[in-house]
């Protein structure tokens, strides 16, 4: 996820926070573009899934003997998806429990 999207989101954020209080949005002159979650919460997936793929045909490169792909390249490349994608795990938990909450909120 770009620090541009998550710039936007937090944009829209706000002016949706300042329109429910009643203020205008400050935000509104500016009319950032559209940002679709599916959209952000799909390429981020599959960016995550691409460095575990990175990462596990490195792994095999270097099982095989590959002198283009040494130890250090290869771990790295395995501590960058690890944190990706453990990154993604509690992003995933943060929603599921805002999902929570407001489905346990009484109207």
């Amino acid at each position: 996820m770009s620090v541009q999207n998550i710039d936007q989101l937090l944009g829209e954020l706000r002016s949706a926070a300042a329109l429910a209080s009643g203020k205008p949005a400050a935000t509104q002159q500016q009319q950032t573009p559209q940002v679709d979650f599916a959209d952000v919460l799909k390429s981020t997936i599959a960016q995550v899934n691409s460095a575990q793929q990175t990462s596990q045909e490195m792994q095999k490169q270097f099982e095989l003997g590959d002198e283009g792909v040494n130890l250090q390249d290869v771990m790295v490349t395995m501590q960058k998806a690890s944190l990706s994608f453990q990154t993604m795990v509690q992003a995933r938990n943060k929603l599921v429990t805002a999902y929570q909450e407001i489905m346990n909120t009484q109207v």
